[in-house]
């Protein structure tokens, strides 16, 4: 398929699927959608009532119990019938993601060690290493530095006024453990098969480093592993062309069970909070590729052209990981040298995150001001350097944020039940930063190919 055709097919869906999914939605989910609401409504008035009784052995506290078990099983059952209504249009995108998460392990692996042998000694891989550290870091506290200046100015949160829940009550999102011994354990593998079937990108990072330059360090003989690691990685990128071809239909099966399940009223309900979360993904953008320019000049317009249709395959799925085979095809066909893209982008998709950097802390700051809750610039600056240590490796797991920002707010006393808020429209801001997490990761392995001269 024609890059170009792609991109317009791929845009195609885009449209089809939002028609798609809002006539199933008003047909077919609305009813669903409706059982939901009600038995939401009424867990929540049964909370309130239960929040005010101090006594939990009345027995009006134990039939207020049996109520909201009974509501909570209506909600339940309603969302999984819901979710088989949607059955038919998630299983094309999931079929698409499993295909490209059978690519990303083994193409990491093998691009990597590659990159990293024909590197050579490893003092090179440190001076490539350091120059692409430097420049994720900056992006990193550019992205987490803009988010809390625009929230701060935007104020999303502000004319919620919502009142603070009871400690009780939390929601179902697990919270990320914030430990050093928990960081070191998703950084170090202690098996490289497990880290390849669990697709956990860091640990491959780690285990292909030392492999490439231990292949690098044997020699002659290991130019055998070089060849044979180039060869198939040549065959996975021919594995992705045919995999690409399927993105439209995962794009209009994505698309259309996110509209069919939320409804368009979701965007008009949260369009303040959802439009000022864009606009500051469109300045964190300019930001990015003005940074570009200053390095690649005119070809940084080039390299956003190159790319849009694997923006637009990571914007559609939600899932920064999807594009990752495209933008490597990509970037070695702009001119970039393979051994730099191989070792660059890898760690990009575990530690230069633009995107979901942006919204944990107008995510986090968003639900403090929603509770009323006044946050010191002291605290802002200490939620900002948490998000920063604590949301590394999330690349490739949808709505991953979610968890990152709920192990943080609970450090910050901000309610863990105002994630709720965010739940609904979360798909829809995942698919911005996704997105622009791409971005970011092919602008930094340009700016490092031109930095070493590897740049055609």
């Amino acid at each position: 398929m024609h890059k170009s055709k792609l991109t317009l097919y791929i845009f195609i869906a885009l449209i089809l699927g939002v028609a798609t999914g809002y006539v199933y939605n008003i047909k077919v989910i609305d009813a669903y959608n409706n059982k939901i609401f009600v038995a939401e409504a009424n867990i929540k008035t049964i909370d309130e009532r239960l929040v005010l009784l101090k006594d939990s052995t009345v027995a009006e506290y134990r039939q207020l119990k049996t109520l909201r078990t009974a509501q909570a099983k209506v909600r339940t059952d309603a969302n999984a019938s819901r979710d088989d209504k949607l059955e038919g249009f998630t299983i094309l995108s999931d079929i698409f993601l499993r295909l490209i998460k059978m690519i990303v392990a083994p193409l990491v692996f093998t691009t990597l060690v590659v990159g990293v042998a024909k590197v050579g000694d490893i003092n090179a891989v440190g001076r490539i290493g350091g120059k692409t550290l430097l420049w994720f870091l900056c992006a990193t506290l550019v992205s987490l530095l803009l988010g809390m200046l625009l929230v701060n100015l935007f104020n999303p949160g502000g004319t919620m006024h919502l009142a603070l829940p009871d400690s009780n009550l939390n929601t179902d999102i697990k919270k990320s453990a914030i430990s050093l011994r928990d960081f070191v354990g998703h950084v170090v593998p202690k098996s490289f098969i497990e880290a390849m079937a669990n697709n956990e990108i860091l640990q491959i990072v780690v285990f292909s480093l030392f492999f490439g330059v231990a292949t690098a360090g044997i020699g002659e003989k290991g130019a055998i592993v070089i060849k044979a690691m180039d060869a198939i990685s040549q065959v996975i990128l021919k594995i992705t062309g045919y995999v690409m071809k399927l993105a439209p239909i995962a794009v209009f099966g994505a698309i259309t069970a996110v509209v069919a399940k939320e409804g368009l009223g979701i965007i008009s309900t949260y369009a303040t909070f959802i439009g000022e979360f864009y606009f500051s993904l469109l300045l964190l953008w300019i930001i990015i590729v003005a940074a570009g320019y200053f390095v690649l000049r005119k070809r940084v317009f080039t390299l956003v052209n190159n790319i849009k249709d694997a923006m637009l395959v990571a914007f559609s799925t939600s899932t920064s990981e999807a594009a990752y085979p495209r933008v490597l095809i990509e970037l070695e066909r702009f001119g970039c040298n393979n051994k730099i893209v191989s070792f660059v982008l890898p760690l990009g998709y575990s530690f230069n995150l633009d995107g979901s950097m942006m919204y944990m802390t107008f995510a986090s700051l968003f639900l403090a001001q929603a509770y009323g809750i006044h946050m010191p610039l002291s605290h802002q600056l200490s939620m900002l350097l948490v998000l920063m240590l604590t949301s590394k490796g999330v690349a490739g797991v949808p709505r991953a944020s979610l968890v990152v920002i709920a192990g943080t707010m609970a450090m910050f006393n901000i309610p863990e039940a105002g994630l709720a808020l965010l739940i609904g429209i979360d798909p829809l801001l995942d698919m911005g930063r996704s997105a622009t997490n791409v971005l970011g990761n092919v602008m930094a392995t340009a700016v490092v190919s031109k930095w070493e001269k590897e740049l055609n």
